[in-house]
């Protein structure tokens, strides 16, 4: 083969995975990077257009229902995050452990039954069981344990359990990968040095266990955090939560700087949980 043959085909494998990635950036760039930056100017203007100025950050810190809202966020994301958790791995444990092997994979798929059926209908289907005439306050009179309804819907409770019922699944799904990784040596190793089932299970597989369940409550945190479909419609406007508060200065104001000051300071928020978690995940590898 000449050198101008083997020139060509050198210049054609440098291109080739540029080539590759392009759509990918073309995309990033265009659907993320272009909107965020401008979200990220516009937040530095007035309503009435202007200048430059940092009133519209300087309100989320002065005005004390929009500090209360992200705290009411944060509070209910912890919340479901933690409760999710506490549901989702005994749950991945029962398919990865208990389930033979050649039921697992349907019954992984009943699990994730929930992902099939629209966001938007599973939370208007919680407000009808929820609801002061849904199945839940039916199901109470009936058997005599109420005499008055429950308020269970449009509150705090309302909006967890919805967010609970989605996030339970999430969970379970990356835990299980992570129980069906382990390698049954670990167990043999730990009997044979005398350790039992319950102690195993503490210094061996929970230690092991962890990164799973630190990706999945990353990823339930930031679903969660920035829902706006659930809070609206199983908590009402009872208790307002950053995505409402955002989506308020849009629909009622039409202040799109504030909005987008808010969503910038909410994206903030993840960025520090995502590098808390990074960091964390960093430190067990080493």
């Amino acid at each position: 083969m000449s050198a101008a043959g083997n020139n060509e085909g050198a210049r054609t494998g440098r291109a080739l995975p540029w080539a590759l990635v392009t759509p990918a950036v073309g995309w990033t760039l265009l659907f993320f990077v272009l909107p965020f930056v401008a979200m990220g100017l516009s937040s530095f203007t007035a309503q009435e257009g202007g200048g430059g100025t940092l009133s519209n950050y300087s309100q989320f810190f002065t005005n004390p229902a929009y500090w209360q809202a992200m705290v009411n966020s944060l509070q209910v994301t912890a919340i479901v995050t933690v409760v999710s958790v506490l549901l989702a791995y005994p749950f991945a444990w029962i398919l990865a452990e208990q389930v033979p092997e050649r039921w697992q994979r349907l019954a992984l798929m009943l699990a994730v039954l929930p992902f099939w059926t629209s966001y938007v209908v599973r939370s208007y289907s919680w407000l009808l069981v929820l609801a002061r005439n849904g199945v839940i306050n039916r199901a109470l009179s009936g058997i005599g344990m109420v005499s008055e309804p429950l308020q269970v819907a449009n509150t705090r409770l309302a909006t967890v359990t919805g967010f609970v019922h989605f996030f339970v699944m999430l969970l379970t799904l990356t835990i299980f990968a992570n129980l069906k990784q382990l390698s049954p040596s670990y167990r043999k190793a730990a009997a044979d040095l005398g350790a039992g089932p319950v102690r195993t299970f503490l210094h061996v597989i929970l230690p092991l266990t962890l990164p799973g369940i630190m990706v999945g409550a990353f990823l339930t945190f930031v679903l969660c955090i920035g829902d706006y479909i659930t809070p609206q419609i199983l908590g009402g406007n009872n208790e307002l939560l950053m995505p409402q508060l955002v989506m308020m200065q849009i629909g009622r104001r039409g202040d799109f700087p504030l909005a987008s000051a808010l969503s910038i300071i909410l994206m903030a928020v993840v960025t520090i949980a995502y590098l808390a978690c990074a960091r964390w995940l960093k430190i067990e590898r080493t």
